[in-house]
């Protein structure tokens, strides 16, 4: 597909997502009456669903979809790995220990958020500082730190769970598996979105030689290690917001970039923007899924994120292997 025409069907199926999730809940809006609403025209009914429920979640839920998946695409470039997401390098580790601290302590939920935040960013400080030893760090000695960091993280995560009372167990066991009900506040995630691209973009040349080999992109030009080193540190504040408004979504960041490289969007300059597009609509629907499927229960959104990707990924894999 070429590069107009795939950000064009990208964008047309995040605003029918954003509208499907402003529509569809325990209270089932038509959509005239959701036009009327974001034109001003709307009842109050209408307008306090729609203002403060719904548009808040949904473009929280577009936001931290968007920035997990640029942060996959940074980070497989990042570390040269094809299998390398997000939560690798032990970021979400850090975040889920702050976070089932606070929830455990019984703090408000901003607190919760703030710890939140406090444990993604000390996680990254400590993944930097142990990868870098004394010397310039490399992307073999960065994956081993991360991989080791997120293992202590999982078994102080398990002990957190395994003391926590019943009446705190659900919580906590639901913001592990990601959820975003409590993501009444979009603007700060989606503030990082556009700092993110802003700051990427102008690097996607370099992205692309660096995809093919460190050796090549430093013969070609390229300043590797102060690009690895803005690499990760996008990546890292991506992450952090990410979690921190959405807790532990997972396979966005590992799916969505290899699913747009089997549609042919191997360009970076293409493939960022339209990565940012594709998770924040793929997060949107499922939250909408999340929401509707067992109202007004609610399911963990991280479930319905694998439950979608799996066999959509599977799809165009074969698809792929058959042309």
């Amino acid at each position: 597909m070429r590069p107009l025409p795939m950000l064009i069907l990208l964008t047309v199926i995040a605003l029918a997502a954003l509208l499907s999730a402003l529509a569809f809940g325990s209270l089932n809006l038509e959509l005239g009456a959701v036009l009327k609403s974001l034109a001003g025209r709307g009842d109050p009914l209408t307008d306090c669903v729609l203002f403060d429920l719904r548009l808040p979640r949904a473009l929280a839920a577009f936001a931290v979809g968007a920035l997990l998946a640029l942060a996959g695409v940074q980070m497989q470039v990042l570390l040269g790995n094809p299998l390398a997401e997000p939560y690798v390098l032990g970021v979400s580790g850090g975040a889920a220990v702050g976070a089932l601290l606070a929830i455990l302590l019984g703090v408000a939920p901003w607190l919760q958020s703030s710890a939140a935040l406090l444990g993604a960013f000390g996680s990254m400080a400590l993944v930097f500082g142990l990868a870098r030893g004394s010397g310039v760090w490399s992307p073999t000695r960065l994956l081993l730190t991360g991989v080791v960091l997120a293992t202590g993280w999982g078994a102080l995560i398990s002990f957190l769970l395994a003391v926590a009372p019943e009446t705190q167990i659900r919580g906590m066991i639901f913001w592990l598996m990601g959820d975003l009900a409590s993501a009444d506040h979009p603007w700060p995630a989606l503030l990082v979105l556009v700092a993110a691209l802003l700051l990427t973009l102008p690097l996607a040349r370099s992205l692309n030689l660096l995809a093919r080999g460190e050796l090549q992109a430093s013969v070609l030009g390229v300043d590797v290690a102060p690009l690895r080193f803005k690499l990760f540190l996008i990546a890292s504040l991506m992450i952090a917001t990410a979690v921190t408004v959405g807790g532990s979504i997972a396979f966005i960041g590992l799916v969505v970039p290899h699913l747009l490289r089997l549609l042919g969007a191997r360009d970076h300059r293409l493939l960022l923007p339209a990565s940012a597009l594709c998770g924040g609509a793929l997060l949107l629907i499922a939250d909408t899924l999340a929401r509707t499927l067992i109202a007004p229960q609610q399911l963990p959104v991280g479930v319905l994120t694998a439950l979608l990707g799996v066999p959509l990924f599977l799809l165009l894999l074969q698809r792929s292997e058959r042309s």
